[in-house]
């Protein structure tokens, strides 16, 4: 469900000053968009510092979400090396929530199947296994600049073409963006099962899943890092992940159930479960309310049209997707808001915070806001200033 709207409409409206500095980054950012991290060009961290603290009324109220530094059992987490043992629990939960994961497909390399020179970046078309019994396609955007242990992103969404700049979406082109930045960047989509209206992934079938859906997007995300990561001209410890929309769900639960992805940026994914949005939709049958065909009317909750399978369960007991956001600390993420993820969003983001703080670690979890739930120039100039300072920077 996607809008058409350009306006550029951060959270910060605090300071319009902020909005005009950052407005103007924009603009320099469009006249010299070859600039990448090998560059004399040295990445400001105030460009983007705003956006990793919450307005007043949100700072320190975690609103009605339970806080994942409570154990199970009722026992609040007070060390560091508590939270490893309650972030095993919590992931362990939900691997057993959604099911477990086959092993990870860690020996493969991307297969090049077709090379096209672009200005200042070469584009492959690759293919590999993303999952055990299933091959895909996508892009691999390797910039001429690239050297050995370059930053690299995996962008996510409906299909590859989107990220790569082909189709003429504005605004979603993250992966030629970045690669125009010095980023290897690996574009992949569910293509197949986009034009079947299934949209996701199905292991091994889409008859008998053994993986709610958004798991198994989040495992096949898991195993193109494997892939990208042995690249030559890629810093495996610098991989990050992007995705807008049904892209941004994908892009939310890879980072945080593998945790080998250095940064996240969610793109107004609806980053917890509201069931009066019908864009915050993880009660459709191909993202956590899997049931055997024939599928749910889609569209909103109704007694007429009720939700089946995992999602009914994790709402009747409490639980919610704050708690995958704690997976990610000490590890930064950004979530670029639109009309699903406004500014109240700080509200489950508290957890993360404090998480983050117990570990010791400030200033990794930001948000920025826009009216609309398309991208905009302001709203990708952040996420790209964010991967630049967290992945790029020397």
């Amino acid at each position: 469900m996607e809008a058409n709207n350009n306006t550029i409409h951060l959270w910060s409206k605090r300071s319009v000053a902020g909005a005009l500095f950052l407005l103007a980054a924009t603009l320099t950012a469009c006249q010299s968009s070859k600039t990448g991290p090998d560059t004399e060009k040295k990445v400001n961290w105030a460009e983007i510092d705003t956006f990793f603290t919450p307005p007043p009324a949100y700072n320190n109220n975690p609103g009605p979400y339970a806080s994942p530094l409570v154990f199970d059992n009722g026992d609040t987490v007070k060390s560091s090396a508590q939270w490893g043992v309650r972030r095993k629990e919590i992931r362990d939960k939900w691997h057993q929530l959604m099911g477990s994961w086959p092993e990870l497909i860690t020996d493969q390399e991307l297969t090049i199947t077709a090379s096209e020179k672009k200005d200042g970046f070469v584009q492959h078309t690759v293919k590999f296994k993303w999952l055990p019994n299933e091959e895909t396609q996508g892009y691999l955007l390797v910039p001429t600049s690239a050297k050995k242990s370059a930053p690299a992103v995996i962008s996510v969404f409906y299909e590859p073409e989107t990220a790569v700049g082909i189709g003429g979406k504005p605004y979603r082109d993250f992966a030629l963006q970045l690669a125009k930045r010095g980023f290897v960047t690996l574009s992949l989509g569910t293509t197949a099962a986009s034009k079947a209206h299934t949209f996701s992934l199905y292991y091994p079938s889409i008859d008998k899943p053994a993986l709610q859906p958004l798991s198994a997007l989040a495992y096949a995300a898991a195993n193109a890092w494997h892939a990208l990561s042995k690249r030559p001209e890629v810093n495996a410890a610098k991989i990050g992940i992007v995705g807008h929309s049904f892209g941004g769900k994908w892009a939310m639960f890879a980072s945080c159930l593998f945790d080998r992805f250095a940064c996240a940026v969610w793109s107004d994914p609806g980053i917890v479960f509201q069931n009066d949005r019908e864009s915050i939709n993880y009660w459709e049958p191909w993202y956590l309310g899997f049931h055997p065909k024939p599928w749910r009317k889609r569209g909103l909750i109704t007694p007429e049209n009720p939700a089946y399978g995992l999602y009914p369960e994790l709402i009747k007991n409490g639980r919610n997707l704050h708690e995958l956001h704690a997976l990610m600390a000490p590890r930064p993420f950004l979530v670029s808001g639109g009309a699903e993820d406004p500014v109240e969003r700080w509200h489950p983001l508290q957890h993360s915070i404090a998480v983050n703080r117990l570990l010791g670690f400030e200033k990794r979890v930001a948000m920025t806001n826009r009216p609309l739930h398309d991208p905009n120039a302001g709203s990708n100039e952040v996420i790209y200033r964010f991967f630049e300072i967290y992945l790029a920077k020397k």
